[in-house]
């Protein structure tokens, strides 16, 4: 009851300072921008926008898009002869290889860009063998051309960034108790 008390008082002061209070619902996060630099992934460019495209047509909490001009990008891709690979700093921060020893091998390359993607996003490789999880990797068959991740890897990209997505500005509104 005193808890009451005390918050209709605060209203009533913060009216008479000029301060609107009104009930709001919480905005919903927008999604987070992650930037991405292909420029240094040579003929796999189309490949990588493509894995980006992938993942932003399935979550909602993060989005991947090209680095604007003058702006630092969150992701760096090169190509290499080597094993496609990532490394991470830190959720949604990283670069990563789109590795010529995958494609030559067989893998389909829009599968390896998404799943490259996948880590940088916070998502561990998963040694199912199974098509239908993207982040299997190379644990899946060769013949493999599923680029699409599956409903419980979403889930956990959109856990993800629930919470560290970055949050404008924003006026904050007493609502009472």
């Amino acid at each position: 009851m005193v808890l009451r008390r005390f918050a209709a008082a605060l209203v009533a002061v913060l009216a008479l300072a000029g301060v609107q209070v009104v009930g709001a619902e919480p905005a919903a996060a927008a999604a987070r921008i992650l930037y991405y630099d292909a420029s240094q992934a040579q003929e796999f460019v189309a490949v990588v926008n493509q894995g980006a495209q992938i993942w932003n047509s399935r979550v909602t909490n993060v989005q991947l898009l090209p680095v604007p001009a003058g702006r630092t990008p969150n992701i760096r891709v090169y190509a290499d002869n080597g094993w496609p690979r990532t490394y991470t700093s830190s959720l949604g921060n990283g670069y990563w290889y789109m590795g010529r020893e995958a494609v030559n091998d067989g893998y389909y390359p829009p599968r390896i860009a998404a799943h490259e993607f996948g880590h940088i996003l916070g998502l561990p490789d998963r040694r199912t063998g199974l098509c239908a999880d993207l982040m299997s990797g190379s644990s899946a068959p060769v013949s493999c051309t599923n680029p699409n991740p599956n409903a419980t890897e979403i889930a956990s990209v959109n856990r993800l960034f629930a919470t560290s997505a970055a949050v404008p500005a924003r006026e904050f509104v007493f609502s009472g108790f």
